[in-house]
């Protein structure tokens, strides 16, 4: 077997990933053709890459070899793949290339943005790891990322991106079934959820390690299922489990979204770019400024600020969480 450029990405995406179940997901393929590759790949080289382990996948001295040089070669070749198509499309006319982890500030994010520039050819990829839409700015596959970084758990952000800070800290909030005994109450203390069931989906990066530490650090060793959060809906509803949700998060007539006593959970909302990134979007003055990413970059911004506080408020507990903190969300910001 002839190593390929592909190879070396699956062995890149291991390793960031930490397991095979994430990185298969972030190579959109299934784990066991995963697997089946990772195994063809060490018979070619006669060793063994990663140790498998209860936690997931580590290098071994020799994967660490091999990735040094991978790593190069890979990202060498992003940049090859990115740059060809630039050229192949800038008679196509400006475009703007988005990337995003789930929020509710995307509907309005893009209705401004598609205002604001109404001849740019505006495409949205959607990602639940936040890392992989960096690397995917940092290729230069995407223009910008919103992302968002959980509490204690920090993302691997490639150098040289521009960075805005949207939110801080915002609070993460939990959802359930409507009859559950803690829905009565305006804020839930973690304990009244101690005997439930939590649900997580593992591949958000860092949301398991931090819904870990604030449990722990409660005392608390609830059971958890791990499975997509579409998955988790239905059972929330019917009483299944439990889940972390963003504030922005809409009630159901079945579920209820309730903040956590002393908010505990918690993720830093982000936008990052490439510098350069809004010279192709069609927006004028898009050259660098003192923030890095320019003038074009605080329009970019602007628009996805006042969404988020649009979305924000038309959420009735997160708008009562705003005005119990005072919030600067709660106006809005001068023109």
């Amino acid at each position: 077997m002839e190593l390929e450029v592909r190879h070396l990405r699956a062995l890149c995406a291991i390793a960031d990933a930490g397991s095979l179940h994430k990185a298969a997901r972030q190579l959109g393929m299934s784990q066991p053709s995963l697997t089946t590759q990772l195994r063809r790949i060490e018979n070619s080289l006669g060793a063994e890459l990663f140790s498998r382990e209860r936690t997931g996948c580590r290098p071994t001295l020799l994967g660490h070899s091999v990735l040094s040089r991978a790593r190069p070669l890979v990202a060498g070749m992003a940049v090859l793949v990115s740059e060809a198509r630039a050229a192949a499309d800038r008679s196509a006319g400006p475009r703007l290339r988005i990337g995003s982890t789930a929020s509710r500030a995307l509907a309005g994010w893009l209705r401004r943005l598609r205002e604001r520039l109404p001849g740019t050819d505006i495409s949205l990829q959607m990602d639940v790891s936040a890392n992989a839409l960096l690397r995917q700015v940092a290729g230069g596959g995407l223009d910008v990322a919103f992302v968002h970084e959980v509490e204690g758990c920090p993302l691997r952000v490639p150098a040289g991106l521009d960075r805005r800070v949207l939110v801080e800290r915002e609070p993460q909030f939990i959802s359930l079934a409507r009859d559950h005994p803690a829905a009565g109450s305006q804020i839930v203390e973690l304990a009244d959820l101690a005997a439930d069931r939590w649900m997580i989906d593992p591949t958000v990066d860092g949301e398991w390690d931090g819904l870990r530490r604030v449990l722990g650090a409660a005392g608390l060793n609830p059971p958890v299922l791990h499975g997509d959060y579409l998955t988790a809906s239905s059972l929330i509803a019917v009483g299944e489990a439990v889940a972390p949700c963003q504030p922005t998060s809409v009630p159901r007539e079945d579920m209820v979204v309730r903040p956590l006593r002393d908010d505990p959970l918690g993720v830093r909302l982000l936008l990052f770019s490439r510098p350069g990134a809004y010279e192709g979007a069609g927006i004028a003055g898009a050259g660098a400024g003192a923030d890095g990413d320019g003038p074009g970059g605080a329009e970019v911004y602007a628009d996805l600020e006042a969404a988020y506080r649009e979305a924000a408020l038309q959420a009735v507990v997160y708008r009562q969480w705003l005005m119990r903190n005072k919030s600067p969300l709660l106006h809005a910001p001068a023109a």
